[in-house]
């Protein structure tokens, strides 16, 4: 589909301690110029389960004596769900379907906007972006988190990680690993990442506070972040 980009919208930033109301306004504001500017231009938005998603996990974590990775899956999906349909309302002018969370399903994208959520266990709602991406044949997924770029490893572990501007699928993939983990905090999902390099997607990793920068990257403007492909 010509003039589509996928945003993964993540959680961490839609809500990281409750409903960050001030950065919905501004990104619901500024996305809408954008669209106004095209009106062939289209944005599928998914939205992740983030800091709540991760609240929950380890109050079952905790609590559990029989611990499921598809239970702890199921409460990240759900996160998703809660997330998904508040964007999805708050986009109701630009968005004709309902909340799109499976990604399989035969989907009419009749308007500008498309909102998803997460799907089922097994990987994250990066993945569901990958499939839609999929779908619609894009070919950009925007991820949009708290970090500004990806680091040569976990600077929260490593002091002597560095962010970096660049990466290739295959050195991407080496450093997250091929397993999804429920909960896991990676740049983007492993098995996102694999089904995005095998179609050839690119994907930006920035930080979705920025708003001027997500319309720079938008707009295929010089922007702060990192490209994997």
């Amino acid at each position: 589909m010509k003039n589509l980009t996928v945003i993964s919208l993540g959680g961490s930033i839609i809500a990281p301690n409750g409903v960050d109301i001030e950065f919905l306004k501004n990104f619901y504001s500024k996305i809408s110029e954008f669209l106004q500017e095209n009106k062939e231009r289209k944005i599928i938005i998914v939205c992740g389960g983030g800091a709540p998603a991760r609240v929950y996990q380890d109050a079952y974590y905790k609590i559990a004596e029989n611990i499921k990775d598809s239970e702890a899956d199921w409460i990240g999906v759900k996160a998703t769900h809660l997330n998904g349909r508040l964007v999805r309302a708050i986009f109701d002018s630009w968005c004709s379907e309902d909340l799109i969370i499976d990604p399989t399903e035969n989907i009419e994208f009749k308007n500008q906007v498309l909102v998803a959520a997460g799907w089922k266990p097994g990987f994250s709602s990066d993945t569901d972006a990958v499939y839609l991406a999929q779908k619609f044949n894009g070919k950009l997924i925007v991820n949009l988190s708290n970090i500004d770029k990806v680091y040569s490893a976990d600077p929260k572990t490593n002091p002597e990680a560095v962010p970096v501007d660049h990466f290739s699928w295959k050195d991407f993939i080496d450093m997250v690993g091929t397993k999804w983990t429920p909960g896991a905090n990676t740049p983007f999902d492993p098995i996102a990442s694999q089904i995005a390099r095998d179609n050839k997607m690119k994907v930006i990793c920035s930080d979705g506070r920025n708003i001027q920068n997500t319309l720079n990257i938008l707009n295929g403007q010089a922007f702060e972040g990192t490209l994997i492909e």
